[in-house]
């Protein structure tokens, strides 16, 4: 993606964000530069990789395969292990009308999928076998709004605004905004986009950046290059 893509997605994301009554925190409006100035000071948002993320998986056709995303707070690993502290994340994200986030599950991630407003939220959902592959056979067992489900493998869920899912380990999914786009909450243990996320096919996860303007905002996936 080009960056000049990239910095309008933000600009517009966040003006759809800002349509709902969410607002995001004072560092999502940090220069590169106000990072470099801050960045002995942050590494609480750096380690956590708190921020702005626009992915199009990598394949460039984000218009039919991506996702927007803010990730607002993201706890410790080794306090989800210890049983205590700060167990939990929160993502604010955007799914455009027909826009697919590609099947995958979560190792170790629980997380409540919310629609926060717009149109509808599809999600497409499969159980995994023991060995953490996709089965196509068994019946998927999920929670909405603390009501048991059970739905039939690659059955179609659709969340209306207001409502949520609650996905465990191992539940299979892929999502879009169906008949428009959508706000979604994501509530979750604790985060980890580099090692967490199981895709059923041969994608990445972040995209590939043609510098062909200056960032108006760093992503979190470039941290690494531009606050090392």
């Amino acid at each position: 993606m080009k960056r000049s893509q990239i910095n309008e997605i933000i600009r517009q994301g966040d003006e759809y964000i800002r349509s709902f009554g969410f607002l995001l925190p004072p560092f999502a409006y940090w220069s590169p530069d106000e990072m470099k100035q801050r960045r002995k000071d942050i590494s609480g948002i750096v380690d956590a990789r708190l921020g702005w993320d626009i992915t199009d998986y990598g394949q460039g056709d984000l218009d039919n395969l991506g996702l927007f995303l803010f990730t607002v707070r993201n706890g410790d690993l080794a306090d989800l292990r210890e049983g205590g502290g700060m167990c939990y994340a929160e993502k604010i994200m955007i799914s455009r009308h027909d826009q697919v986030s590609p099947m995958h599950r979560h190792v170790i991630k629980a997380e409540d999928i919310i629609n926060r407003g717009g149109a509808q939220l599809a999600l497409e959902m499969f159980e995994s076998v023991p060995d953490g592959t996709l089965d196509p056979d068994a019946e998927v067992v999920v929670t909405t709004d603390g009501i048991r489900r059970v739905l039939k493998p690659g059955a179609i869920l659709t969340l209306n605004p207001g409502e949520s899912v609650t996905l465990m380990p191992g539940n299979w999914h892929k999502f879009w905004g169906e008949g428009g786009d959508v706000l979604i909450g994501e509530v979750s243990t604790v985060n980890n986009d580099l090692t967490d996320n199981v895709f059923r096919e041969e994608i990445g996860r972040f995209t590939d950046v043609d510098e062909d303007e200056a960032p108006i905002h760093l992503l979190v996936s470039d941290y690494d290059t531009w606050l090392s």
